[in-house]
C-alpha cells in the first residue's frame, strides 16, 4: 500500500536491506518484553527487565551476525553504549504504560495463519494476546517509535485490524480490544473492533491481493513517492531517483490470463519468487 515498487524489491527481487539502528533496537526491546514474562509476576520489575538487555543483544548478534555492522566504526563502543541506553529507556517507559505484575499473557510472539474462502492466506506474528477471565481477547502490539498524529491513526490501526481478522477467522472470536503501546512517546492507542470493521478489512485485503496478483503477472510495479523515500535502501534502483530496477525475474503474462470467468484473480502460488500470502507487520 505504501509503495508497489518497494514491495517488488522486497518480496519478489528479495533485495538485501541494510540493518538499521532503529529497527534493530525495536527487535531488541520486543525480545526483552517477551522474555520478561518468563519470570514470576513479582520479579517483573524495571531492573529485571533492563538486566535482560545484554543477553538478548548477544542472542540477536548470534542469530544475525550482520547486525555487528551497525557498530563496526565504533572502536570505543560509545555509540553502542548510547544505543543500549536508549533501549533501556524504552523498556523502562513501558512500566509507566502497563503493569506486567498484573498480566499473564495467553500468547507471546504468536505466529498466526489462516486461509480465507477466496484462497488467500493471511499470516503474521502478534506481540501479545491477553485473555480475560470473561474470555474477552485483547491483541497488544509494541511500537518503539512515537504515536502517529490523529490523521494517521487509521493507518496504524490497519495492522491491528489485520491481526483481529486472522484471529476471528481462526477462532471465531472477534477480539474485544486492539492496543498499540508506543514506547517512544509513552502513548497507548486502543480500538474496539466489530464484525463490520473486520469485514471491511477483508474486502480491502482481497482488493489489495488482486492488485498484487495483477502486478506480479504484468511486471508493472510503480513507485509511489512519499516523505518515506528518504529512508529507502533502494533509491539507486528507483526511477523516481534516476535509477533502473533490476530485470524482472518472473515471466510476464497477458493480463487476461490471470482472471477467471468472474473476473477475480486466481491465487498466486509461491513459485520462482512469487508472493504467496499477505503478511502483517
Amino acid at each position: 500500500m505504501q509503495c508497489p515498487l518497494l514491495y517488488r524489491f522486497r518480496v519478489i527481487d528479495r533485495l538485501p536491506q541494510k540493518p538499521s539502528e532503529a529497527a534493530t533496537r525495536g527487535t531488541l526491546v520486543h525480545a526483552v518484553l517477551e522474555r520478561l514474562f518468563d519470570n514470576p509476576a513479582a520479579e517483573r520489575t524495571p531492573g529485571r527487565a533492563t538486566s535482560l538487555i545484554p543477553a538478548q543483544w548477544d542472542r540477536l548478534l548470534e542469530s544475525k551476525p550482520e547486525l555487528s555492522e551497525l557498530f563496526a566504526e565504533d572502536p570505543e563502543g560509545e555509540r553502542l553504549a548510547r544505543w543500549l541506553s536508549e533501549a533501556e529507556r524504552l523498556v523502562e517507559r513501558w512500566f509507566s504504560l502497563e503493569d506486567p505484575t498484573r498480566l499473564e499473557p495467553a500468547e507471546r510472539e504468536m505466529f498466526v495463519e489462516t486461509e480465507l474462502e477466496s484462497g488467500l492466506r493471511l499470516r503474521g506474528v502478534i506481540d501479545r494476546i491477553d485473555v480475560a477471565p470473561t474470555g474477552d481477547v485483547r491483541i497488544v502490539d509494541y511500537k518503539t517509535g512515537k504515536a502517529p498524529r490523529p490523521e494517521y491513526a487509521e493507518g496504524a490501526l490497519f495492522q491491528m485490524k489485520f491481526y483481529a481478522l486472522v484471529i476471528w477467522r481462526l477462532k471465531g472470536v472477534v477480539p474485544r480490544r486492539l492496543q498499540l503501546v508506543y514506547l517512544g512517546s509513552g502513548d497507548v492507542m486502543t480500538y474496539d473492533p466489530v464484525v463490520a470493521d473486520l469485514e471491511r478489512v477483508e474486502r480491502k485485503l482481497l482488493a489489495l491481493w488482486d492488485a498484487i496478483s495483477l502486478a506480479t503477472e504484468t511486471g508493472e510495479w510503480r513507485p509511489r513517492p512519499t516523505k518515506l523515500c528518504g529512508w529507502c535502501d533502494h533509491q539507486a534502483l528507483c526511477p523516481e531517483f534516476g535509477g533502473t530496477p533490476p530485470v524482472y525475474p518472473l515471466s510476464v503474462r497477458p493480463t487476461e490470463s490471470t482472471q477467471d470467468v468472474q473476473g477475480r484473480m486466481d491465487p498466486v502460488r509461491a513459485e520462482a519468487g512469487r508472493p504467496e500470502a499477505l503478511e502483517g507487520h
